[in-house]
């Protein structure tokens, strides 16, 4: 029997992922979205081109959590982007409500599932996704460091004039401007990025690594003023289903996740985008390296960045 994934949201992502799933026949996909009409209609849309793109997976979508029953994984987009007008605390309470009601969802109709949470501000959903369900920390999970590495990894691509393909790079952290790209271990295929930027731009790569750098952290920002009318769907689509494959094929991945941390990099109690193993099991373990000063300090930065979102979710009664 095929596996199922069930999509929460029906919005841009939400239609992407489903796209991208059912283009690989990764599994059956179900779509659960408040709004009448929306998800039948986009999974309709997807299951008339499956003839063109060969391929078979079912594809579902319903106003009902029912529809969550007997899935595998779960990945969570739902919630609202950050308007204008919209303060940080509006924004924090209208999604962890949202959130909130979701979980209880999960947890009633697929207890069974592994969840993966897209939903913004990311590291507080994920801390609240897993005190509602109450599922075991590594079957709860966020998406953010695979997009965010991807990002890093295709800027360095860019300025090196090599394929993306070749590039390995990781970002650590909180989801958001205080992310922490690891620059000493980024490399082409082994050969270190930091070298070989050194060798094209002399003593003007600093600066040049800087602002990759920069250009990482607020990348989701720059797509944002790029639309005007909305946020990137394409690549975190394109991360959850990476992590979502890993997960169904027992691939044993080494993805940059949101993870809880006992005790890894010396923090214990919090969701933070870190290096884990991506099996059957979820989040099967996190694979802790050490970091020189410097990284130590913007991880600490980071870290004070996720506090403050979970904090002031608590202060909001969630």
């Amino acid at each position: 029997m095929r596996r199922k994934i069930a999509l929460i949201g029906g919005g841009q992502i939400g239609g992407v992922l489903a796209q991208l799933i059912a283009a690989k026949e990764l599994a059956d996909v179900v779509m659960v979205d408040i709004v009448e009409g929306l998800p039948q209609g986009k999974m309709l849309d997807i299951a008339e081109a499956a003839h063109i793109g060969r391929y078979d997976s079912s594809v579902n979508g319903s106003n009902s959590y029912e529809a969550l029953e007997n899935s595998d994984i779960c990945i969570v987009t739902a919630g609202v982007p950050r308007k204008p007008g919209m303060s940080r605390d509006d924004l924090l309470s209208i999604n962890s409500k949202i959130i909130s009601s979701v979980a209880e969802n999960i947890k009633k109709y697929a207890p069974n599932s592994i969840v993966i949470v897209i939903s913004n501000p990311l590291d507080a959903m994920v801390t609240l996704m897993q005190k509602v369900t109450q599922f075991p920390h590594n079957r709860v999970i966020g998406q953010a460091g695979v997009l965010d590495s991807s990002r890093f990894a295709t800027f360095l691509a860019w300025e090196l004039n090599v394929s993306a393909k070749d590039v390995h790079a990781m970002v650590l952290g909180g989801h958001g401007d205080t992310m922490v790209p690891i620059i000493r271990y980024a490399n082409v295929n082994g050969v270190p990025a930091q070298e070989l930027l050194e060798r094209k731009h002399g003593e003007k790569a600093k600066d040049i690594l800087d602002a990759i750098i920069k250009r990482t952290r607020d990348a989701g920002g720059e797509v944002v003023a790029l639309l005007k009318t909305g946020s990137a769907f394409y690549s975190p689509a394109a991360a959850a289903v990476e992590m979502a494959e890993a997960i169904l094929k027992n691939q044993r991945r080494v993805l940059a996740i949101a993870a809880f941390l006992n005790g890894e990099f010396g923090v214990s109690g919090y969701y933070m985008g870190v290096p884990a193993i991506l099996g059957e099991n979820g989040a099967e373990s996190v694979l802790e390296f050490q970091l020189n000063e410097e990284e130590k300090q913007m991880f600490e930065v980071s870290l004070n960045s996720v506090k403050k979102n979970v904090e002031d979710m608590k202060r909001l009664g969630f």
